[in-house]
Formats: C-alpha cells, sequence, structure tokens
C-alpha cells in the first residue's frame, strides 16, 4: 500500500496536498468504508483524527462506525447553547452505547457571546452571525489541534455535496487539514438498513417530524415530501451553518455555508 507522507509539527506547510487527497482516494478505491476506516484509523493514515458530529438524525451510522474501530477517538460536539434537550439526551445516550470515551464538548467564547449575542437572540435577526460565534469559530480553534477530521456528509443529502470524494483537503483555512467523508456513497436505504442490522436508536425528534436537526431556535418541522432540510432557517435565505464552508480570498466566511453534519 503507497505511503501517505506522515506528518511533522515542526513543519509550517499545509499538513496534506491535493495530491494525497487524491492519493487516498484511489487506495480506497472499491474498498468498503470499514475497511477504509480501519486502515486509516489503525495505520495512522492521516494523522491525528477526530470525528465532528451534531449527534442529529443520522450521526448514529458513523458513530458506530468509528467506535467499532477506536471509540477512543475524540467525537468533537457543538456545545451552542441552543440545542433542543432532545438531542443532548440523544448524545449521552449514543455516548454510553457506543462505548464512546472521549466526548469534546465545545463551547462558543463567552467573552465574545457577551459582546455580540448578549440577549442570546442573535438567531433571530441574523442566522449567519450566530452561527459564526456558536459553531464555526470554536469548530475551526478545536480543529487546529487535528490533522484530519471525519464527516457524516453524504450525497444524496443535497446537490453540494453531491460530487464529494471520500478524502479532500479542507480548504476553511490554509493548515491543509484532510475532511474524510466516510458515508459519502451511503443512500437514505444504506442509512436505515445499517440502523435496523445494528439496533441503532433514532434520534427521538425523527418520529416527530423532523429529519434534520439542529439548533432549536432554527430548525422546525417538514411536512411529508418537503425537502428534509427544508425545516432549517425557515424564512430565511439560508440552509447552511458554515463549518464546512471555504474562506473567501479576504478570508471572511461568506453568506450561504455549506452543510453541517
Amino acid at each position: 500500500m503507497n505511503e501517505v507522507r506522515r506528518i511533522d509539527r515542526l513543519d509550517t506547510a499545509p499538513r496534506f496536498s491535493e495530491h494525497d487527497a487524491v492519493r487516498l482516494n484511489r487506495m480506497f478505491r472499491g474498498s468498503s468504508t470499514q475497511e477504509m476506516l480501519e486502515a486509516v484509523i489503525k495505520d495512522s493514515l492521516a494523522g491525528d483524527l477526530a470525528v465532528v458530529s451534531s449527534f442529529g438524525a443520522e450521526s448514529a451510522v458513523l458513530l458506530h462506525l468509528i467506535a467499532e474501530v477506536d471509540p477512543g477517538i475524540p467525537v468533537l460536539f457543538l456545545e451552542t447553547g441552543k440545542h433542543f434537550t432532545e438531542t443532548l439526551a440523544y448524545r449521552d445516550d449514543l455516548v454510553q452505547r457506543l462505548g464512546l470515551t472521549n466526548l469534546v464538548n465545545l463551547h462558543p467564547d463567552l467573552e465574545e457571546l457577551k459582546s455580540k449575542d448578549e440577549s442570546g437572540l442573535r438567531w433571530n435577526y441574523d442566522p449567519d452571525g450566530c452561527c459564526e460565534i456558536r459553531k464555526v469559530k470554536p469548530l475551526a480553534k478545536a480543529l487546529a489541534e487535528y490533522d484530519a477530521s471525519f464527516t457524516g456528509r453524504k450525497a444524496f443529502q443535497s446537490a453540494t455535496r453531491a460530487n464529494l470524494p471520500r478524502f479532500e483537503v479542507d480548504t476553511s483555512d490554509a493548515q491543509g487539514r484532510l475532511k474524510i467523508n466516510p458515508l459519502i456513497d451511503w443512500s437514505a436505504g444504506d442509512i436505515d438498513a445499517y440502523f435496523a442490522e445494528h439496533d441503532l436508536p433514532r434520534h427521538p425528534l425523527v418520529d416527530k417530524g423532523y429529519p434534520s436537526i439542529g439548533c432549536s431556535p432554527c430548525t422546525h418541522k417538514v411536512a411529508p415530501g418537503e425537502d428534509p432540510r427544508s425545516g432549517r432557517w425557515k424564512g430565511w435565505d439560508k440552509t447552511e451553518c458554515g463549518i464546512h464552508t471555504p474562506l473567501t480570498e479576504e478570508g471572511e466566511l461568506p453568506p450561504g455555508y455549506e452543510p453541517f453534519l
């Protein structure tokens, strides 16, 4: 198996290049998700790893797959202070059931909250700004400690994810981390089958009409047949939270963003 370049912490160059991502995609062409995860994790092909999880509607699948290989991989959860109580209870339940031993709750900066969202109502008039304070910045700070992160993105979820590869370079900053999408080629049917096969619990809000679950003020029920993400930021020209978004040339996050796990 081809060697992927090892990480040198004293090297200020990007951790990985597009060439590395292409090589990994070729290396695991035809491999199952389980085979790929075992090799990447056990052989340290991507350096220090973390998984980013919202503990949302489909999160249990990726968390179970990773726990089967190494339950000690850090699981980064954005504790925005705006989650449904059901999500927090579901997080705690999955951590216990799957034997995850390294849950990391990420919080917004208290001083920034005080100066920019003291009322806690910024979501009501500036949802992009709210997401940046409560999700984008805390995650960016945390990921600086890792060489690669797993996401739960899937091609069927939206047009912006339709052509994503398993391995890509994270372009949210200049550090050159890898972003790994183990479930990118899974269908909705594959997800449902995995839940059934492994008797995984569903998020309690799914059966109540919430197929895509984020912070409670910005998540609404979805009618049968509607786009699953139509309940997110209802009434706003916004469909994404921003944590997978490349920076602009000026180094700022653009409005609109890219979907959250």
